[in-house]
């Protein structure tokens, strides 16, 4: 639409609002018509004000500032941190993780990852930052359906994308356990007190099972009671995890901690390949005399037969100053403690460096040389027992992956918050395992993408860019057009954006 002043019949100035949308002129709207110049302008100015009321244009006088940015800041109806959503909801979306049809899930998933706090605090940050209204009990009745129809979903989504990125097979799987404490004093059927990894064994506890494959990415998990020897929580998720995808071939990875007889007779039963950490100190005699026998250079490993299968032992220089060290220092913490008087007989017991100590006569404590000597013997030494075909250095380097399971326990704990858990029944407690398995899973996936675009952010620091990118809503006062729009104010927003092309 546009202004048109036409002379009429009369002489006179006729201002009129032309319309061409369609290809055909047509007078829309008649303002007046004179012959005053001073009229015709003031038509003019009134035929522009109803074609921008028309068009829903909101009349801005540019020449206040102040007032400029008030009504536009008057303006916004809602925002929202959306940068969740495009970082996390992605990831989320790309795992296969939506299949699960209820929105609470994707938000107690993100919420892990951001405010690893409480269900009650996490619905306080859902209304607060994205406007969502959940009630505390709708979140505890969405666990309850999350452990009844959902958790087996999950891990199901979880492996099949982890053999999606791993090439379409998973060969290689690693096992570990780890123990969360409850702060209550009660024992039930499920929290019991037990050997503690955190060193609470006063608490009740459960032990929780993770099976993660090659690079750390997670496939399945159980949970056990806290009283459960860690060794007799490997077998159960394995063979579980073997039946339900059916895989024939699988190289199981493990450390010393789930080494005992019975694991490994039963592995053998099954034609189950594995490889284990070996206690080498614990070994026979004749074995240990073996491995004092052996010439080492840096990095190098030799064979042992040991019935039917085969000890690796290897060395490194690197390990053996890490040994030596770590036993100065404990040996400093022992002499300090014997001089002060306070280690006493009710203090020795072999765990740790105390295995240094003895006793001289009923009272005095003293350092056992001896004993000292025989520890340095084994600095940079290290035993793998396998039954598996692949070379030496295969069963070393897959064995030293190890540690990235080690690091999901960390993150679950340290990042996600996995504990306190703040529940009492068994249903609760692995719903919200459940969930975060999940998170951690989206951690991994997004790390997998930074290194894969070999930026130097880590999963942590991308979450805290992305909860600082906003969403305003504007509603046009004339039109009522709701108006959506990303606020990105730092450089580091917009390379985020940019590197994960969102």
């Amino acid at each position: 639409m546009y202004v048109r002043e036409k002379k009429n019949p009369s002489g006179k100035t006729c201002v009129q609002v032309i319309d061409k949308s369609h290809g055909n002129y047509k007078i829309v709207h008649t303002v007046g018509s004179s012959d005053d110049e001073k009229v015709i302008q003031r038509y003019v100015e009134i035929a522009k004000r109803w074609i921008r009321e028309k068009q829903g244009v909101v009349e801005i006088d540019f020449s206040n500032e102040r007032a400029v940015y008030k009504q536009l800041a008057d303006s916004i109806t809602n925002w929202k941190m959306a940068g969740l959503d495009l970082l996390l909801g992605s990831i989320f979306d790309a795992i296969g993780f939506n299949e699960i049809d209820d929105a609470l899930f994707r938000y107690l998933v993100y919420y892990r990852l951001v405010y690893p706090y409480s269900k009650l605090k996490t619905t306080e940050f859902l209304m607060r930052y994205h406007g969502l209204s959940w009630s505390e009990d709708s979140v505890y009745r969405y666990m309850d359906k999350l452990y009844e129809k959902q958790q087996q979903r999950v891990q199901e989504i979880s492996y099949q994308h982890t053999v999606s990125i791993l090439g379409g097979s998973v060969k290689l799987v690693f096992y570990d356990v780890t123990t969360l404490y409850f702060e209550i004093d009660l024992e039930d059927d499920l929290r019991k007190t037990g050997f503690s990894k955190d060193g609470k064994a006063q608490h009740p506890q459960i032990v929780l099972g993770l099976l993660v494959s090659e690079n750390g990415y997670p496939l399945a998990y159980d949970i056990f009671e806290g009283n459960k020897f860690e060794g007799h929580t490997m077998l159960p998720v394995i063979e579980t995890f073997k039946a339900k995808y059916a895989i024939e071939r699988l190289v199981i990875v493990a450390d010393a901690g789930l080494l005992s007889k019975s694991n490994i007779e039963a592995l053998k039963q099954k034609n189950w390949e594995f490889i284990l950490g070996a206690r080498l100190k614990s070994e026979n005699k004749e074995i240990r005399d073996k491995i004092f026998k052996l010439k080492f250079k840096d990095n190098d490993s030799h064979v042992i037969n040991r019935d039917s299968l085969r000890l690796i032992v290897g060395y490194s220089s690197k390990r053996a100053r890490k040994d030596a060290h770590n036993r100065e220092k404990g040996l400093r913490r022992l002499k300090k403690l014997i001089k002060s008087k306070k280690l006493t007989k009710a203090s020795l017991n072999n765990r740790g460096y105390n295995k240094f100590l003895s006793m001289a006569g009923e009272v005095e404590v003293k350092l056992n040389d001896e004993k000292i000597l025989e520890d340095q013997k084994w600095d940079g030494l290290k035993g793998y027992l396998t039954n598996s075909n692949l070379s030496q250095s295969q069963i070393i380097a897959n064995y030293g992956e190890l540690w990235k399971i080690e690091k999901a326990f960390r993150v679950a704990k340290n990042e996600l918050k996995i504990r306190p858990i703040f529940h009492r029944l068994r249903r609760r407690i692995e719903a919200h395992i459940c969930i975060t398995f999940a998170s951690y899973k989206v951690y991994k996936e997004l790390e997998r993408i930074l290194q894969e675009k070999k930026s130097a952010l880590s999963p942590r620091k991308a979450i805290e860019i992305a909860m600082s990118i906003i969403e305003v809503e504007i509603i046009t006062p004339t039109s009522k057009e709701k108006i959506k729009k990303l606020i990105m104010h730092s450089e580091e927003q917009k390379q985020l954006i940019a590197l994960l092309g969102f």
